[in-house]
């Protein structure tokens, strides 16, 4: 299986990095800088899971990319992401599977609506990594799992394909009977999570020390969860209990990866995390989303903010 990979970042790149490692057929799609980084030091991963380095891995530019792909591995931020299905469209054959790994849903209407439904897969992992400054992958904890499945649900040949493809790396790769349930569990937490330190500039446990805290998370989790609800995915029991535990965590220093890129002056996906989450909620009648309309409304505020600097 020929595996075209979006982008050499701290995702793609690990994911990518890892299947290398076992023996696969990964081409990394980048820009001209990130090719002669690669080509000169190599891709890097530092991880507790085990460290890896992959001298000059192969690569190709967009402009020079003429042959279809049977996989193409998406996991670029959601404001790249016009410019990422215009890179990679001349990959995508008449057999070609795409696996996006973007949070949210919106990225699934924008590949369909470029693709047709055929080649887009549900897909998504937990990971947290980043690159350093030397361009090496940093793999920040133990969690590693990419999952994939038929948006309409069950198993076919293709999804047999791709897991036969992954078995054997040093990652936990799962092809998902329910993936859009599943998607839709993660965006309820990351929305609360994302929602919730983005606002208040801190972590779950700092939070949890002030008074009103827990309540202001956990109505913003009853919230998020109402809108996926409405929207035929009402979160699970089991998910909602652990949810709450994570999130009302005393002492915690959990936070969310947009709170770190605020942090660092960097874009973020208001629009793709929280936005669109608020639009859904509007368009199947979902109760009131007034907490998630404040942090929304603060996450816009840094972006206006970000544009005048």
């Amino acid at each position: 299986m020929r595996i075209l990979v979006v982008g050499a970042g701290a995702i793609g790149g690990y994911f990518g990095g890892r299947l290398i490692e076992a023996g696969r057929d990964v081409t990394f799609l980048v820009r001209p800088r990130r090719a002669a980084e690669l080509a000169s030091a190599g891709l890097t991963i530092k991880s507790a899971a085990g460290n890896l380095t992959v001298p000059a891995p192969p690569t190709v530019l967009a402009a020079a990319l003429r042959e279809a792909f049977d996989l193409v591995l998406l996991s670029c931020k959601a404001y790249d992401l016009d410019g990422a299905i215009a890179s990679f469209a001349p990959a995508v054959g008449a057999r070609t599977a795409i696996l996006p790994l973007l949070n949210g849903m919106r990225h699934l209407d924008v590949l369909e609506a470029r693709f047709g439904p055929e080649p887009v897969l549900g897909g998504q992992c937990y990971i947290a990594a980043t690159v350093d400054p030397n361009g090496a992958i940093v793999h920040l904890n133990n969690d590693h799992e990419l999952s994939f499945g038929e948006r309409a649900g069950g198993r076919s040949a293709r999804l047999d394909a791709i897991a036969a493809e992954m078995a054997g790396v040093l990652f936990k790769p799962r092809a998902s009977e329910q993936i859009l349930q599943e998607m839709w569990e993660k965006w309820v937490f990351l929305a609360t999570l994302a929602g919730s330190t983005c606002l208040m500039r801190a972590t779950i446990g700092d939070i949890m020390a002030a008074p009103g805290g827990r309540d202001f998370v956990l109505g913003l989790l009853d919230e998020c969860g109402a809108v996926a609800q409405a929207n035929r995915h009402p979160p699970r029991d089991a998910f909602l209990e652990r949810s709450r535990a994570a999130l009302t965590a005393e002492r915690s220093s959990l936070t969310a990866s947009m709170l770190r890129d605020i942090e660092r002056g960097a874009r973020i996906e208001a629009d793709h995390i929280v936005g669109d989450l608020i639009r859904r909620g509007q368009e199947s009648g979902a109760p009131n989303v007034s907490l998630l309309r404040l942090a929304y409304a603060h996450l816009k505020a840094y972006e206006a903010r970000q544009e005048r600097a």
